[in-house]
């Protein structure tokens, strides 16, 4: 029992360090639309909230974060550093891994009894802890309005977000189907 409990552990460490690098490349698929680049993390957040176990998803973003913040450049545009965190962006860089552990655990408790709903729910609920510790941490960074934080830190990605967090949902689905990532 002890050696099966240790290879699971292994491969989930593994796993979390896999999608943190997923995440990485994720957000150097960038386009800068103004203090908030679009990126393609948000995709490989939740597909690593759908498909690890909740602390290993957490682990997964915070070593992430950590990563950036010793100058590693893994955010947005090959960028690093501590600045990062108390930068425009900061706020949602610092809520990724609290919004990947939400996330699984919803995903996992499975609060609500119909599997799709749940899973939508789960998704929605980080993603919107990830847009309100992000815009209002835009707001004081940027010395902006909480309107004018919200029209340029969370609006022009509401519909892309809904897309990529289908998308997660629906790549999650196949790895889970194909037994791809050989998690119980």
């Amino acid at each position: 029992m002890s050696n099966t409990k240790s290879a699971y552990t292994t491969r989930m460490i593994i796993l979390s360090a896999l999608f943190a690098a997923i995440v990485a490349v994720c957000a150097q698929i960038s386009i800068p639309i103004g203090p908030v680049p679009f990126t393609l993390q948000v995709l490989a957040i939740f597909l690593s909230s759908l498909v690890l176990p909740p602390r290993y998803a957490f682990l997964s973003l915070l070593v992430y974060d950590l990563l950036g913040a010793v100058g590693i450049p893994v955010f947005a545009n090959f960028s690093g550093g501590l600045s990062k965190f108390v930068g425009p962006t900061g706020g949602y860089l610092l809520a990724f891994p609290v919004a990947a552990f939400l996330t699984s655990y919803i995903n996992q408790k499975k609060p609500i009894k119909n599997d799709i709903v749940n899973t939508a729910f789960a998704l929605i609920s980080g993603l919107v802890l990830i847009y309100t510790a992000g815009f209002l941490f835009l707001a004081a960074a940027a010395h902006l309005t909480l309107k004018k934080a919200f029209l340029v830190g969370v609006a022009p990605f509401i519909i892309p977000d809904i897309i990529k967090l289908a998308v997660a949902y629906l790549l999650a689905s196949f790895l889970k189907s194909r037994k791809v990532l050989n998690i119980a």
